[in-house]
């Protein structure tokens, strides 16, 4: 049965909700709605005007209704009076095909009349800043090889802590929390669960880290490559097809190799299938290619992929096999769509268990030093307006996704990128004023 959001409302001392939605480039967006209307917004939604956001709409479309998804309300533990909740957009008394929560719950559906249940977790870094983003917020944090620095974290124990402790409260089962390879760096971790579940829960995510951050003074980012010589935000996230009960594991089978099924590595073929198609969406802005192919960083390794490679228990790869049953997939950043990601992981995955796809064979060497030694291996796209170019050649992100889905997100992004190019950089000032 259904939350009743007015009875949780009176429960709970909730006075305001929080409508969100996330639109195609990952920007939550909201209104606050008294308790004394939620019973109407539940049942029609609050209205929007969808141009205003990235979805692609126009000023002439009517009012776009985010219609709250009552099973998804968060409580916020650092302001109780208020309650988040994730909406679907509807425009013309059907769901908006292209809005990424859609997209997901769509796919999601498809999958589950085959009898089919992903479940996902996520890995979120990111860094802590001063208020403008441009420094890190520790002038201490300095260690060459910073991953793990205990007094670097400890000193942002208040913090850490205070997001921890929320997760706790909301009861994710979080389990560790540390400092990452990059000074100013973190990562928390929560169980994984269902995808639709996983994904609400990293878009609160962020806005709950942001926003405790901005309590404490500070600025969590979840930008790819904030800093040209540290290492980026990635987002990993661990991927496993299971039956309807959740008890079985589809993708498991202590015979296969690295306890993996046959049906798990035409899943892996898939993402190697479709991966550079893929990266457009797992890496959705001009700043995450800095990232993909960044050079060596302070630390000595950037750990993130450039190929389309796979191997057991191995960072250096697109794709490890860390576990039995289970892969991680380290293609995305910090950017992406808590939505979209699941999203086009599962099309991709499906797409490779229908066609029966042969991911290869694994990979077992260091790919930043002995890269060069791989035949035959794609690299990942050098740009966004190169992964764009890849994803519109791809047929299964068109016909999974959905066409209107496809042409909403390459005309917005397009416009994103010719956006960069009309930009002057210092760069080119200082390499070719006097050419």
């Amino acid at each position: 049965m259904a939350v009743n959001l007015e009875q949780e409302a009176k429960a709970r001392g909730i006075k305001y909700f929080l409508i969100s939605f996330v639109d195609l480039f990952g920007v939550m967006r909201a209104k606050l709605v008294p308790a004394r209307a939620i019973g109407g917004m539940a049942e029609e939604g609050a209205g929007f005007a969808g141009f205003a956001s990235w979805l692609d709409m126009s000023p002439a479309d009517g009012d776009m209704f985010a219609i709250p998804d009552p099973d998804s309300l968060i409580q916020l533990p650092w302001k109780p009076d208020v309650g988040w909740l994730a909406a679907d957009p509807w425009l013309d008394g059907k769901p908006v095909e292209h809005a990424p929560r859609n997209v997901l719950k769509r796919l999601l559906a498809e999958a589950e009349a085959d009898g089919q249940y992903l479940k996902h977790g996520v890995e979120c870094e990111f860094h802590i800043t001063s208020p403008d983003g441009k420094e890190l917020a520790d002038a201490m944090d300095t260690q060459s090889k910073p991953c793990y620095d205990q007094h670097a974290l400890m000193r942002r124990y208040d913090v850490i802590t205070e997001i921890c402790d929320v997760m706790l409260e909301l009861g994710w089962g979080p389990y560790q929390n540390d400092h990452e390879d990059a000074n100013g760096q973190f990562e928390m971790n929560w169980d994984y669960n269902d995808a639709l579940l996983t994904a609400d829960r990293h878009s609160f995510f962020k806005f709950m880290t942001r926003t405790i951050a901005e309590n404490h003074g500070l600025r969590a980012t979840f930008m790819p490559k904030p800093f040209t010589n540290l290492t980026g935000n990635g987002c990993h996230a661990h991927v496993s097809l299971w039956d309807k009960a959740g008890k079985v594991n589809h993708f498991h089978d202590p015979k296969g190799e690295l306890g993996i099924s046959d049906l798990g590595y035409h899943f892996l073929g898939g993402i190697m299938h479709s991966a550079m198609s893929m990266t457009a969406i797992t890496n959705p802005t001009v700043n995450s290619y800095k990232r993909l192919n960044a050079p060596v960083t302070s630390s000595g390794a950037t750990w993130s992929p450039n190929t389309v490679t796979y191997g057991g228990n191995n960072r250096t790869h697109m794709v490890r096999i860390p576990d039995e049953g289970r892969f991680e997939v380290r293609l995305a950043d910090g950017a992406v769509n808590p939505y979209l990601m699941p999203a086009v992981l599962l099309a991709a995955g499906r797409d490779g268990m229908k066609n029966k796809r042969d991911p290869g064979k694994r990979v077992d060497i260091n790919m930043y030093t002995e890269g060069h030694k791989v035949r035959g291996a794609k690299k990942l796209p050098l740009n966004m307006l190169d992964a764009l170019r890849e994803m519109q050649k791809s047929a299964v992100i068109k016909d999974s996704l959905g066409e209107e889905f496809m042409t909403a997100y390459q005309k917005l992004r397009g416009t994103q990128w010719l956006d960069f190019t009309h930009h002057l950089t210092e760069w080119e000032r200082e390499n070719t004023l006097d050419c």
